[in-house]
């Protein structure tokens, strides 16, 4: 506080002065994040893997699948996939897991993306508030998903490996 005592007011009112933000590096967990999205308000289907209804790890499946990571449609099989981050690190794109038969996909700041029952539509909502904070059975990191999405480069640029 003493350090803007002396400063200018343009200064120590804020003005003129521009925020650095830290933005987290683009992997692919925050790909598939950013891509669930698009998919809110889909009808929730027992076994749907498709846009026209998913069931919760069709849902996974196929987000995953469109960034060129396979899944399989079974909470149990893709409780297998990963480490188990602990629930403070999640990272946007991990599994998040209810009693491991059901799967969202973490899209940070406490929130998750999932199909969630006959009756509902995919649909957001919160770790730490209902049956869901009481059913959290923990959360897979896919290794895949934390690796940097390929970048388009110009044709010609960069077209050879370093040796």
């Amino acid at each position: 506080m003493a350090l803007l005592l002396g400063a200018p007011s343009a200064l120590a009112s804020g003005m003129g002065v521009t925020a650095r933000t830290t933005l987290a590096p683009p992997t692919v967990g925050r790909a598939a994040a950013k891509l669930s999205l698009r998919f809110l308000g889909t009808p929730y289907v027992w076994a749907g893997t498709t846009p026209a209804g998913f069931d919760c790890s069709g849902f996974t499946r196929f987000v995953y699948g469109r960034l060129g990571i396979g899944l399989p449609h079974s909470t149990y099989a893709q409780w297998e996939l990963g480490r188990h981050p602990r629930r403070q690190s999640l990272r946007p794109g991990d599994l998040v897991f209810f009693g491991l038969g059901h799967v969202g996909l973490f899209l940070g700041h406490g929130r998750f993306i999932h199909a969630p029952h006959t009756g509902e539509v995919v649909s957001i909502e919160r770790l730490d508030r209902g049956g869901y904070a009481a059913s959290y059975s923990g959360a897979v990191r896919l290794r895949a998903a934390q690796r940097f999405p390929e970048v388009a480069r110009p044709s010609g640029a960069g077209s050879q490996r370093p040796r």
